[in-house]
């Protein structure tokens, strides 16, 4: 705990007067956020060259009060519905269809990424903004069955790919897969398709992925 690593350093410490080791006991008091320090004791000494030093003993505990308070605060959260019979729809089930916004939102997000060059596009025409946000949901629909479909072909074979951390995973994003084909084209020359920059982890990639999808998957 980066708290208590704080006070075995200022125990360490030794002070030319009583008042500094108690300043220093009182600013690292003040920048504690859910601990406390207890049983404070300020020992006079002899250090090596005979001078007399102080120095600080205490121990840290926490400060439940606070602590509790915190968790009552974060603990509610309201939720309002139309939906006024709770036979319909019950309050559990309120939150449990608002946890799953979260995926959708974040699927949002994603399509407004600056890449996606989204924000270029302008339409005035109120039809032409539905269809676009038609366009636009569609297009997450698709990226996360791609997703899914990649992951549960993953799991199911209990491999793993490189995330962005060089970092083994088998939840890897669309996004980043999309990434890792970046570069790679299909030359046809003569009639005869030669891949170019597909290495070894491309096509390891690649057996996890439907045979319909993968020259998808090489051309984007």
């Amino acid at each position: 705990m980066k708290t208590n690593k704080q006070l075995v350093k200022l125990e360490k410490e030794e002070f030319e007067q009583k008042s500094l080791a108690e300043l220093k006991i009182k600013d690292l008091a003040a920048k504690l956020k859910y601990h406390q320090i207890s049983d404070i004791e300020i020992t006079e000494k002899l250090n090596k060259v005979q001078t007399v030093v102080y120095q600080v003993k205490g121990k840290l505990i926490e400060n439940q009060e606070l602590i509790t308070k915190h968790e009552n605060s974060c603990g509610r959260f309201i939720l309002a519905t139309n939906i006024l019979d709770t036979t319909k729809l019950a309050p559990t089930e309120i939150l449990r269809i608002y946890k799953k916004q979260q995926s959708t939102e974040r699927g949002f997000r994603f399509i407004k990424d600056p890449l996606f060059f989204a924000d270029s596009l302008f339409v005035k025409n109120p039809e032409r903004v539905e269809t676009m946000m038609m366009l636009m949901a569609l297009c997450l629909l698709v990226y996360n069955l791609g997703q899914r479909q990649l992951r549960i072909a993953l799991k199911a074979q209990k491999a793993t790919v490189k995330n962005q951390l060089n970092k083994p995973t088998e939840s890897p994003t669309l996004r980043w897969i999309f990434q890792c084909f970046q570069g790679i084209h299909i030359l046809i020359t003569q009639g005869v398709d030669r891949i170019l920059n597909l290495t070894n982890e491309h096509c390891r990639i690649l057996q996890f992925l439907p045979n319909s999808c993968q020259k998808y998957y090489l051309l984007c």
